[in-house]
């Protein structure tokens, strides 16, 4: 058998890469779908098991920081500000750019809130509206910390385990300060102002950053990594599985604030899933369009996850919010995906022609001084 050896693993590339469509499917669905296509259809169905596979997404976070070269405390701390300051900023274009400059948010989507358009406290709430960005930042910081104090791969993975296993017991946890209980909200909260709370959501990402260091240990052979991946995933969907036949509803009941079983499970099935990937990237070559196509979006998955939020919320004005059949929707897909794909391809463009402008221009001044 022969024995892969490479710092990149392709197999978390391309499911990195199919993260980042059904995070895009999800949401042309949670915005445009009505109601009955949501939860009473077919594809309403398969776009929500679709749309929980976006925790690849952060599983996939924590294997590639331990391949990264960008390892230093500072460095990371310094990361995790960046990924803050984006998902801010995407705050601002996706819900205050059309709530004060485009003439309000749909009426149906601030009253799903249960708040007024036009008034400061929707705009404050928007704006500090918790999505993966901040989960992934606030993450980073606990990463930097964990590397900075240990090498075991142990580690990571129990602060994972005792993360998952606390949460739903300390879900909604405030100290009641203004301002400090936001920040409780962005580590605990229980309700809709923060969709990815660092309890339990960071344990996918620790757990990912307790795979990228086993991967590591195994001198990098992929072979045994996925294998023991798969053992592993198949005790995480036992235990989950039992945990979750005990008290589904405290386990699995709300899927953006999951109990230990709920957690357990879904980290299970993404090893699982990992494994699949790999067995289906052996069988082709690396360069066929479709990988091409996923690795594309696993490298721009940061700015392509903003580009397909803000599109999706602006074309709120166009399309409408909740109003459409899940044939619509279903011609929708691959609209959403091409016009976010297209952007990010003219945003690389425009960057690179800038980045090669600034490399320029200092060298030219100095051909002048000479």
């Amino acid at each position: 058998m022969e024995i892969q050896q490479n710092k990149r693993i392709l197999a978390i590339d391309i499911a990195r890469g199919m993260s980042v469509i059904f995070m895009m499917l999800i949401h042309t669905m949670l915005i445009y779908g009505d109601i009955p296509t949501q939860t009473n259809s077919i594809l309403g169905e398969i776009t929500l098991w679709l749309g929980r596979g976006t925790t690849m997404f952060l599983v996939s976070m924590g294997i590639s920081f331990v391949l990264s070269r960008r390892q230093s405390f500072l460095k990371v701390c310094r990361r995790g500000l960046y990924i803050l300051a984006i998902g801010y900023g995407m705050n601002f274009l996706k819900f205050l750019v059309p709530e004060f400059i485009f003439g309000g948010l749909p009426e149906a989507f601030v009253s799903a809130y249960e708040l007024k358009s036009g008034t400061l406290e929707t705009g404050i709430f928007f704006l500090l509206l918790g999505d993966i960005l901040q989960l992934a930042g606030v993450t980073l910081f606990i990463m930097g910390t964990i590397n900075h104090f240990s090498k075991s791969k142990y580690v990571p993975l129990i602060v994972a385990l005792a993360i998952i296993a606390i949460s739903k017991e300390i879900s909604g946890y405030r100290i009641g300060i203004v301002g400090l209980d936001y920040i409780c909200d962005l580590f605990f909260s229980d309700r809709f102002n923060v969709y990815f709370p660092v309890f339990p959501w960071s344990a996918f990402i620790l757990l990912g950053m307790f795979l990228g260091r086993w991967y590591k240990e195994l001198e990098e052979n992929q072979t045994v990594f996925f294998r023991k991946m798969l053992l592993l995933g198949f005790v995480f969907i036992a235990i989950g599985g039992i945990l979750n036949f005990t008290n589904s509803e405290y386990h699995f009941g709300d899927y953006y604030h999951l109990g230990p079983g709920g957690s357990i499970l879904i980290l299970g099935v993404n090893m699982i899933f990992y494994w699949v990937v790999n067995c289906i990237v052996n069988l082709f070559k690396e360069d066929n369009p479709v990988f091409k196509g996923l690795i594309f979006c696993s490298k721009n998955v940061t700015s392509l996850y903003v580009i397909q939020w803000v599109l999706i919320n602006w074309g709120m004005y166009v399309i409408g919010f909740w109003e459409h059949d899940q044939i619509t929707v279903l011609c929708l897909f691959p609209v959403v995906i091409g016009l976010s794909v297209s952007i990010q391809i003219l945003y690389n463009s425009v960057r690179n022609l800038l980045r090669e402008k600034w490399i320029k221009e200092p060298i030219n001044q100095l051909i002048k001084t000479v």
